[in-house]
């Protein structure tokens, strides 16, 4: 894992905020917030500058610039929502290049448990009940993959903090 300790601790506070609201809109309204995409690319911006080495930080706007590219291709191509293609891209940034492979096992995994969960949850009445409002409970065909990247935005953020050792120094 590429990511320090001291990476993930000055992130970590400022992310999950966002990545948990993201999950919250995405489920409510079927919708991820343009403002909440620019609040995660302002927060790479500022706090960048402090978490990484300079070399790194200037290189990874690249990460977000491939990734948009690749999410409009693909969502011009109706595979996903343009929300999670513009908040894909504005966490690009924050993953190291060499953890790639981690945070697409880290993101099926997460992809894997949001959809068993939230479909089991949207199958519970008295959850259901909880939060009668929401636009995915009456989605049948769509999924609201803001919890499954925000949780893994988190999680990889998470992971260097329980787990130092897996981290390269």
């Amino acid at each position: 894992m590429n990511v320090t300790v001291t990476e993930a601790l000055w992130f970590l506070p400022f992310v999950v905020p966002i990545c948990l609201f993201v999950a919250w809109c995405d489920m409510k309204f079927m919708r991820i917030p343009n403002k909440t995409v620019l609040l995660l690319v302002g927060i790479y911006a500022l706090i960048g500058l402090f978490a990484l080495p300079f070399i790194d930080y200037a290189w990874r706007w690249v990460h977000l610039l491939v990734v948009l590219a690749i999410g409009f291709v693909v969502a011009s191509a109706g595979l996903v929502g343009a929300g999670d293609a513009k908040f894909a891209a504005a966490m690009a940034p924050f993953i190291a290049f060499g953890d790639l492979a981690l945070v697409l096992t880290l993101f099926a995994a997460i992809l894997l448990g949001a959809f068993v969960t939230h479909r089991t949850a949207r199958a519970i009445p008295a959850v259901r009940r909880a939060a009668p409002d929401w636009e995915s409970w009456t989605r049948k065909r769509d999924f609201p993959m803001g919890l499954a990247l925000g949780g893994t935005l988190i999680f990889y953020f998470v992971l260097p903090v329980v787990l130092p050792e897996l981290t390269v120094s």
